[in-house]
Parts: C-alpha cells; structure tokens; sequence
C-alpha cells in the first residue's frame, strides 16, 4: 500500500477517534473539526478499499487462468 493511501486511512481514524473522544468530553468545536476531517478523508478511504478488491479479483483472474493451463 503506497503511503498516500495510508495516510488517508489514518486521517479518517483520526477523525473518527477524535469524534469519539470530543463526545465524551463535550468540547464541541473540536468535534465540528475531527467530523469534518472524517467526513474529508472517507471517500478516499472507500477508493484505495475499492482498489485493493479489485487487485484481490485480479490476482484470483490470473491464478485460474495460469491453474487452466
């Protein structure tokens, strides 16, 4: 996984935590930032996720088409 990626997947965990934590302590200007950060980091999240299923069908294709032979 190249690093860019991975730095989006940590953003969003970021996020999420951060949410979690600002809930419990009721500071929620910090909240409106961690969701925000959350809400930036998710659809990059669901396309490196969407990337890696595809590479896993892939690399599935290849190994029948090489088994086949």
């Amino acid at each position: 996984m190249s690093a860019w990626r991975s730095g989006w997947n940590h953003a969003a965990l970021i996020g999420l935590i951060g949410v979690v934590v600002n809930i419990i302590n009721f500071n929620w200007f910090e909240l409106i930032t961690s969701f925000a950060l959350l809400l930036l980091a998710m659809p990059f999240v669901r396309v490196s996720m969407m990337v890696h299923s595809a590479n896993d069908r892939l690399d599935e294709l290849e190994k029948n088409l090489k088994t086949s032979k």
